[in-house]
Parts: structure tokens; sequence; C-alpha cells
């Protein structure tokens, strides 16, 4: 199968051609050329099939095409497609309310992309610093974690710690902190009368899916109460059922002040993201203080209260807790003695390669050929996040090749 067009079929080779001529090259994709896509499966454009174990990095949770998903937004589409907020639309309220419930939260402020759901939170956090807490003007501080990846904007890649993020392009922001992941006696020594928010993946994904220690989300609520901080989830890959709950702050039984949500949000058709907490922080906005022009557009919403509707069904979240486990610990027995650790909680994995190993990179590669896809990261780790939607079958299918894949980056 190829694509058509008024020239004629296009192969993968030409697509990737195009792309490489045409396109800023920031990132460095597989070469895979995907033309159709259902529920766990994708086919290029010669007709070969692939398992998708990565999900657009957790956007497409509940598998490609869900067909709620795409009836909600094809009724919208021929209903209206945008207003702006300069005029209310009739999916906008029903989709804060639904989603507020879900969060167990007061308010929704919705926005498009991850990055702009991180960035609003930031501001958020130091509106209420300034208007609630009293911190003095242009002081207000914000503690971030090392390793962290919250997205690709000027503020955000400030804060991070990985120099491919940041190189060339400062001057940065002012007014974060940096303290190391798991560590929350770091945390507190950071916290002074300045601090407004701790901002935190519950699991750290672009950095090697890494689980924090037992308890430290706990530990982090308990501090971040007791010192009048805000506590922010960036829940934007780990959360809407990814590994196991709804929320991944769950696993400590934590409810934090903001949640931040994206990917999955959108059901992997369109770009949603939303900052969701309560009164006496989003409460605290004033008209034309923030906003988008696509931010809680009429087909975002209807999207978006589908996602809700089946998530309230918890058959993702079950399906992503009892194939999860039973992944990661059969992962974990076979695996071969190239692997360091495999990490993750429900279905999101990360493999940690050994050192001296062939990079994850070429393991990825080697993967594709064998019908899988998914990612590496940092070098020496491969993640793994298949749709929700996947079957045990499809996962012992992938076993058997994911594990001789992973032997042969000995050599």
């Amino acid at each position: 199968m190829t694509t058509e067009t008024c020239r004629g079929p296009v192969t993968s080779e030409q697509h990737i051609e195009l792309v490489e001529r045409y396109s800023a090259h920031n990132y460095h994709p597989l070469p895979v050329v995907v033309a159709e896509a259902e529920g766990a499966w994708v086919t290029d454009v010669e007709g070969n099939r692939y398992l998708d174990m990565l999900a657009a990095y957790s956007a497409i949770n509940f598998g490609h095409g869900h067909p709620a998903l795409v009836q909600a937004a094809k009724d919208e589409l021929d209903r209206v497609t945008l207003t702006s907020r300069a005029f209310h639309n009739d999916q906008f309220g029903p989709f804060c309310r639904d989603l507020a419930e879900l969060c167990d939260k007061d308010m929704v402020l919705p926005m498009n992309s991850g990055a702009e759901g991180v960035e609003t939170a930031l501001k958020t956090a130091r509106m209420w610093g300034y208007r609630s807490k009293g911190v003095a003007e242009d002081r207000a501080k914000i503690i971030v974690c090392g390793d962290n990846f919250h997205g690709r904007t000027i503020t955000i890649v400030g804060f991070s710690t990985d120099p491919e993020a940041r190189n060339d392009f400062g001057p940065f922001t002012p007014g974060f902190e940096t303290v190391q992941y798991g560590d929350v006696d770091a945390l507190e020594a950071a916290i002074d009368e300045n601090t407004v928010a701790f901002l935190v993946e519950p699991i750290q994904g672009e950095a090697g899916v890494k689980v924090p220690p037992e308890g430290y989300l706990k530990a982090v609520r308990e501090v971040c109460t007791r010192k009048n901080v805000l506590m922010i989830a960036d829940e934007i890959q780990a959360g809407l059922g990814r590994t196991g709950y709804t929320f991944a702050c769950e696993h400590d039984g934590v409810v934090p002040d903001l949640y931040i949500l994206g990917k999955a949000l959108g059901g992997g058709i369109m770009p949603v993201s939303a900052v969701v907490g309560d009164r006496d922080t989003l409460g605290l906005f004033r008209p034309g203080e923030h906003g988008s022009t696509f931010g809680g557009n009429p087909i975002a919403c209807a999207i978006g209260r589908a996602v809700v509707a089946l998530l309230r069904t918890g058959e993702f979240q079950r399906n992503s807790a009892e194939l999860g486990a039973w992944f990661i610990e059969t992962l974990r027995a076979q695996a071969p003695d190239t692997v360091a650790e495999v990490r993750g909680r429900g279905l999101w994995v990360g493999i940690q390669l050994k050192s001296g190993r062939k990079p994850a990179r070429a393991v990825c590669e080697e993967l594709m050929r064998e019908g899988i896809l998914c990612k590496d990261t940092h070098v020496t780790t491969i993640r793994l996040a298949p749709p929700l939607v996947v079957t045990k079958e499809d996962l012992e299918w992938a076993l058997e090749r994911i594990v001789p894949a992973l032997a042969a980056a000995a050599s």
C-alpha cells in the first residue's frame, strides 16, 4: 500500500525525504511512515503492521481511533468549531464541570499543549504567591526537580538540567531552584519565605520512566502543606490511566494543589491541556490576565468530555494496572544480562540497558524491523507505553520479540 497523490505513489523513503528537506530537524524519528491506525496497531504506507508501544507519549491512551472519541469530534465538527473565549459555547461549561469532578477540584483552566499547561500552572503559582501568600513583588520562587521534563518553552527549558534542552537558548527566566528528584529533605531545605510552589512529575517520563522512592509524594505533600507551598503535579504523561490509576499521585494517596493534564485529555485527536485546582488558586485570575484563542474550543471540549466518560468506567485504569503488573514482572524475569533495570508502573515501562551495550536507539530500530514501535531516551533507556486498549496477547507477542532484541544488544 502506498499513499496516492497527484504525482503518483509516495513511498516511506519519499515521505522521509520530504521531511528531511522541508522540516526543521527538531526530532529524530524512527524511519517508519504511518498511514493508518486502529486500537494498538498502526500500518505504514507499504502496508506493514506494527504494535504501537509508545502511544504518542501517552496521548493515545485510549487507542487509535477510539469510536466514542472520534464520534464526539465528528459530531461537534458538524455543529461549531471555534468561538474563542470571547463568547460562550455549549461544550465549555460541561467540560470544565466534568473534568473538575473527575479531579475532585473546583475549577479548570483549559489550554492546548502540555507546555502551555505547565506555563499556566507557573503563572497561577506566582499569582497565588503574590495575592494570597504575601510574597514581595518579583520575588516568587518555584522549586523543580533535576532531570525533569515539562516542555520546550524558554521558561521551561531554563529550569531543565538537560544540556540538549538548554544549550543555545538562554538567557533564561529567573525564579527557579532545582533539587534532586526523590529527596524530600532537599526540597524542605530549599523552601524559604518566597517559595510559592514545588513542580514535580509523579514519575519522570523523559528521564527514563523513573519511579520515585516509596512514600516520596506523600512526604512532599506533607512538607508543602506545612510550609504553605503549592504542590503542582505534572500528570501530562503519567495521568489519565497510564499508571493504573486515574492519576499517578494516587499511588501515594496524594492530592496535589494543582494538576497539569494534557496528551490523553485530547484523546489523540486534538491538543488539549488543562490546569485543575481549587477556587483559592485558579479563582484568583481576572479577565485579561491569561488566555488562549483555541483553549477551550468546542471540539476539544467535546472530546475531553468523552475522555472523562471513558475514565469514569475504570476499564482503562484496570487494564493498565493488571496488564502492566504482569508485563513488568514477566519482563524482569526474562530480561537478559544486557538489562540493568526494568522500571515502571502500569503500562509505562523503562528498560535501562547496562553501560557498554548497544545504544537504546539501535535496539528500537531492531524492534521496528520486528514490528514493534517504541522510543529511546537518554541513550540507554527504552520506553514502552502501549495504548491502554492493548491485550495480553499483544503483549505476549511483543515479549517474544523484545527479549531477543535486548539480548542482541550485547554485541
